[in-house]
């Protein structure tokens, strides 16, 4: 054989193909007894490129047809997937992980002796999606997760569900705006610490103390849950719901997933706050300038002006039965304002009280002013209208979004409000004390304490009332503020003796109570049909009920 390859032509004698026993060619190099060689490589610059023999284009053609794009299977991003399924369903851990991303180990039931590939009927149905990949599309994966919670999948029981979880938070704001106003009355008049925009301040404030608590409520329901796990689903979910609010989509496209809502929930929360700021400001401002009856009776004329806003920016339709109710609820509360002889003790601006304008000792109040009074709480009526539907249309979820994520992300936008308070509108403080119109004091430490308790149930009052707006309608929230004039009347009966419930006061409540049952039996109607129609349109999202 060494004879055979010294004999051959220089051209020839580079290579020579030989066969062994089992007639599989071996190639031998040139001048060398052996099969392994020494290689002696060229220098850098005498290099010359040789085909490769993993080209694609040196191999079979049965075997290049693998590496069409046609036919390779599409990869799945499984930190997507996950991300995704943290997002419709709330209720993962992390043995529910275990289903999402692939096996590291190798089956023990026998599966890892079965062929990889099926035959072609049962493989394309059952592994292989409409575009071509051998994995089901995430798209696909999603409304598997979805339908984890069929219970809810029906409109009626979601739309009860809700209605649910209003009641609660109803009563919860009642309960609380009682206790409000009963210390902000006794702190104002029985202790005289009479600081009207600072107490403003300080209940608007207060606002930012509801996503602590919010946070702390649902890590206790998640504790078995790791920090960061907790954290991250958190924080993914306060991100696609701001998304939600700002695109008003349930189901995102992928430009409105890359888009952050950061910018867009602080321009609302400025408009929002200020629009809040300065109908509770006008409330205070007119409290001096006209009685104690006007101030009442229009001020709280903001649930038709909620309910007129509510037809020109949500494109609510104008329906009888809601007309009828609002009326009815005016009418009460004329009646409990203008019917009785004394001056109630009427409600302020979310929850602030006050018992009347100057009075003298005989207990008349001092109007003065009364038509710019009027005017000016007027205008705060209006603007107080406009902020609950302002809150409605750019800061709450779409229709459809399940409870638990509306309730969780309204508590959040709440805090943002009072973050700004506290950090911007604390300007007019040090300009008001100046001026000397409200002379800024420290409080004495009963009088702190218990504008500590008036605080601390303002904020519980109006994390709910803005959960309620979230869950129903502004004009539905509105009505239903209207019954803590009633509510107050009677608790002021219960501690004060002397001031009995008088037939002004039972028979205006009567009215409000009425218009408030109307309105929300209308309100459930709308609502039902509503969530009818979104469910077969695009479906329920229902991922969070839990939280």
């Amino acid at each position: 054989m060494t004879s055979t390859t010294n004999e051959a032509s220089p051209d020839t004698a580079k290579a020579h193909s030989d066969t062994d026993s089992s007639g599989e060619p071996i190639l031998t190099p040139p001048d060398s007894e052996t099969r392994f060689p020494t290689i002696h490589l060229p220098e850098p610059s005498q290099r010359r490129t040789s085909p490769s023999p993993l080209r694609i284009s040196s191999l079979p053609q049965d075997i290049k047809g693998e590496f069409r794009p046609e036919n390779r299977i599409e990869a799945v991003d499984w930190s997507e997937a996950e991300e995704e399924a943290l997002g419709s369903d709330l209720d993962f851990d992390e043995d529910d992980m275990a289903g999402i991303r692939p096996s590291m180990h190798r089956p023990t039931d026998g599966r890892s002796q079965q062929p990889l590939l099926k035959d072609e009927g049962r493989g394309r149905s059952e592994f292989e999606s409409a575009n071509g990949s051998a994995r089901p599309a995430l798209a696909s994966r999603r409304n598997t997760f979805r339908s984890r919670s069929p219970s809810y999948a029906d409109p009626a029981n979601a739309t009860r569900r809700k209605y649910i979880y209003a009641s609660f938070f109803l009563l919860l704001s009642l309960i609380s705006f009682v206790v409000q106003t009963e210390t902000a009355v006794y702190i104002q008049h029985t202790l005289g610490w009479k600081k009207a925009y600072c107490m403003l301040w300080l209940t608007h404030g207060s606002w930012s103390l509801l996503y602590p608590a919010q946070l702390l409520i649902l890590r206790i329901q998640k504790r078995k849950l790791s920090w960061p796990a907790f954290w991250r689903r958190h924080k993914y979910q306060i991100r696609t719901t701001a998304q939600m609010v700002e695109h008003q989509q349930l189901h995102l496209t992928s430009s409105a997933k890359n888009k952050s809502p950061t910018s867009y929930i602080i321009r609302k929360t400025v408009i929002v706050s200020t629009a809040l700021t300065i109908a509770g400001a006008s409330w205070y401002v007119a409290v001096d300038l006209t009685t104690p009856s006007d101030l009442t009776a229009i001020y709280n004329c903001s649930a038709f002006f909620a309910y007129v806003f509510s037809i020109m920016l949500l494109h609510d339709k104008l329906r009888l039965d809601k007309v009828i109710a609002v009326a009815v609820a005016i009418a009460g509360v004329l009646v409990v304002a203008y019917g009785d002889k004394k001056d109630p003790k009427h409600a302020g601006p979310h929850g602030g009280a006050s018992g009347g304008g100057p009075q003298d000792d005989d207990g008349t109040t001092e109007a003065k002013n009364r038509t710019a009074g009027n005017l000016i709480i007027g205008i705060g009526s209006v603007l107080y209208g406009l902020y609950e539907v302002l809150y409605k249309k750019w800061a709450c979820p779409p229709e459809g979004t399940s409870p638990g994520r509306g309730m969780i992300f309204a508590n959040t936008f709440g805090s943002l409000i009072g973050l700004f308070t506290l950090t911007v509108l604390w300007i007019p403080l040090p300009i008001l004390h100046v001026t000397g119109l409200e002379p800024f004091e420290i409080p004495p430490p009963h009088t702190a304490g218990l504008l500590l308790i008036s605080t601390i149930s303002n904020a519980v009052f109006s994390g709910s009332f803005l959960v309620l707006m979230s869950l129903t309608s502004p004009v539905l929230s509105s009505v239903a503020a209207l019954l803590t004039i009633f509510l107050v009347a009677i608790t002021d009966s219960f501690l004060h003796p002397e001031r009995s419930l008088s037939a002004a006061a039972i028979g205006g409540g009567s009215m409000i109570i009425v218009a408030f049952a109307l309105l929300s039996w209308a309100t459930y109607r709308e609502m039902d049909q509503e969530r009818k129609r979104m469910e077969a349109d695009e479906g329920v999202i229902t991922d969070d009920e839990e939280d």
